[in-house]
């Protein structure tokens, strides 16, 4: 009797196959994936009207979705841009603003704290505020601006 070859087991074939491309189906592959199936229909029995119509609409909704993510990621980009602009007229001000400390008990109190704004930066995915001791904080916590030219 003989013993079979481990190369020839299932698990050892899954490891040593190889991936490509992506996982994911984009408009491209739906639409090849249509024209092939118009190719290779069956002459005697086409596709029905009804289901070429709804595999149209829902490769007309896929693409208005692609298109609906582009712009707004477009959008949010500008948002995070026009905001980085606006708090920078907020350097040279002075500021109050909430901070969130533990006191002796352990429990969280909302301090108020004063300082002035020395820059602006964009930090992990929000627009921070630089004060003039190098802390940094969010335009959310900012609760009062002066001029201290005046």
């Amino acid at each position: 009797m003989s013993k079979v070859s481990e190369n020839l087991m299932l698990s050892n074939y899954q490891a040593n196959t190889k991936q490509t491309g992506s996982n994911i189906l984009g408009k491209d592959d739906f639409l090849k994936i249509l024209i092939t199936q118009l190719q290779n229909q069956d002459p005697t029995s086409p596709m029905q009207d009804r289901e070429f119509i709804a595999q149209m609409a829902s490769f007309s909704s896929l693409e208005q979705m692609t298109n609906m993510n582009k712009t707004m990621q477009q959008f949010l980009t500008f948002q995070t841009e026009a905001s980085l602009l606006q708090q920078s007229q907020m350097i040279g001000k002075q500021v109050t603003y909430e901070t969130e400390t533990i006191n002796e008990k352990g429990e969280k109190v909302l301090e108020e704290k004063e300082d002035t704004v020395n820059s602006v930066l964009f930090e992990k995915g929000l627009v921070m505020l630089e004060m003039s001791d190098g802390s940094k904080i969010t335009s959310f916590q900012v609760i009062k601006i002066t001029d201290p030219a005046n």
